[in-house]
């Protein structure tokens, strides 16, 4: 029978038309439609493909707006981890659920309809293995089940605190050996073959600080036998770049480049502290580059050389990390603000190979994202997955719109309250802005925020 969804606008084939309906069949699938299809009336609203947050840490929510002093924090990305560290040591299988699940929920009405979720919180929190190695694993994908969204689980290894530095009591709960971490990943892959639709795993090689070069080739070369993306940190801190030169006599990407890891199917989060070169190298293999923008400027990170490396032909997706904030068209267009603000000129990533701006981050946030999961998603094309995002076209953010400015209107100015419905595999998860969880996910994330951090009271729900 499928369903038939009828918009005022549709986004197909770089542009918004009117007086067309999509079709998603019964096995979730954008298909030809039929003459029995159930009607979803979405009169007023654009119909465009769901975003694709490539990179995520899920924990990580419970610590927005509490690392942002610093007498608390510190002053930068190392000092910042500490916080991070304490909320992460205190979390039981059932709270990393329910934080899960609060991130997710916030995901969805930003108009997120599929995660990479880069998951290295693996141990009890005094560092021993669980019974089951991936019960977290298990209950971050069951929260995303919950809440309706396709994840990709990006299992991480994390295999030390970094070169010749002693193991980091903060980091127990991450670390596993190079065995460990290939076996259970293992077990992950086939326990979850069958749920394919709605998840998949994939290999995330922490960074060339946690990860010996050795155990790196073992872990890539599974990956690549079982014809999975691989995602790593990659030249996020120049101090990260300078441990690696120290190690083994070159950065990051050099490494990578020179062991031949990287290719079409790696994917390199943040890659920020890059030379020429090693732009040039990131071009050669086809890698993809996943920018976490809100997080990059958050942590004081730097900004991403977009320009230089999108003139080069290097894709981009996107991500938001740490949490900081979940808004994957604010990171889009983060992308050219932050080039602006460095080169205080404006629109800096337009007409490059001739094309828009905004089609261009358009496309980060959605095509690019579905290739560096390896989902079919990202284009509404027939074949792909049923996985679409509504917008309220009398939004005060977009209002004055015509179809033929709509698409720069959402990229550089849409707030996420013109997001009202989210479908994922053809089901509709979040209707009229509403997701029928959401006051008992709100609630169990406050208790578990109250007991983390000892408030005696928590501002309210989302709204």
């Amino acid at each position: 029978m499928g369903k038939s969804f009828r918009p005022s606008l549709l986004y197909q084939d770089g542009r918004f038309v009117s007086g067309e309906s999509l079709f998603v069949d019964n096995a979730g699938r954008v298909a030809e439609p039929t003459d029995d299809a159930s009607v979803v009336d979405l009169t007023g609203k654009a119909v465009l493909p769901g975003f694709i947050n490539v990179h995520s840490h899920s924990f990580q929510r419970l610590i927005r707006g509490r690392a942002e002093s610093r007498v608390s924090s510190g002053t930068d990305f190392w000092s910042w981890r500490n916080t991070m560290y304490q909320a992460a040591s205190q979390l039981s299988p059932e709270d990393v659920y329910d934080v899960a699940r609060m991130c997710f929920l916030e995901m969805v009405r930003a108009g997120i309809t599929t995660v990479g979720e880069f998951h290295y919180l693996h141990n009890a929190p005094d560092g021993t293995p669980y019974d089951d190695p991936n019960l977290l694993a298990h209950q971050v994908i069951a929260a995303a089940q919950s809440v309706g969204l396709r994840i990709v689980l990006l299992r991480s290894a994390y295999l030390r605190s970094g070169y010749e530095l002693p193991a980091d009591p903060g980091q127990c709960r991450f670390f596993e050996s190079s065995d460990a971490f290939l076996s259970n990943i293992a077990r992950l892959h086939e326990s979850r073959r069958e749920d394919s639709a709605d998840v998949r795993i994939c290999v995330a090689p922490h960074s060339i600080r946690a990860v010996p070069l050795e155990e790196l080739r073992e872990i890539v070369s599974w990956g690549r036998g079982n014809s999975l993306p691989i995602h790593m940190h990659v030249a996020e801190q120049i101090a990260e770049n300078i441990a690696c030169q120290r190690e083994h006599g070159c950065t990051p990407v050099e490494l990578l480049a020179r062991e031949g890891l990287l290719d079409e199917n790696f994917v390199a989060v943040h890659a920020i502290h890059l030379t020429s070169h090693e732009t040039a190298a990131l071009a050669k293999a086809r890698a993809i580059i996943c920018s976490c923008p809100t997080t990059e400027r958050n942590l004081g990170d730097g900004i991403v050389q977009v320009d230089a490396l999108m003139k080069l032909g290097v894709r981009h997706a996107l991500g938001s990390d740490s949490q900081a904030q979940i808004d994957p068209l604010e990171d889009a267009r983060e992308l050219d603000y932050h080039l602006r603000l460095a080169q205080q000129q404006r629109a800096v990533l337009d007409q490059i190979d001739h094309r828009p701006m905004a089609s261009r981050l358009f496309e980060c946030a959605t095509i690019h994202g579905a290739r560096a999961l390896g989902v079919e998603s990202g284009s509404l094309r027939r074949g792909e997955y049923g996985d679409l995002v509504s917008i309220d076209l009398e939004d005060l953010s977009i209002a004055g719109h015509t179809p033929e400015i709509l698409l720069p209107l959402l990229v550089f100015g849409a707030n996420r309250t013109a997001i009202r419905d989210v479908v994922v595999n053809g089901k509709v998860i979040l209707q009229d802005g509403r997701h029928p969880l959401q006051e008992e996910i709100v609630s169990r994330y406050q208790s578990v925020y109250r007991r983390v951090w000892g408030d005696e009271k928590v501002a309210g729900s989302i709204r």
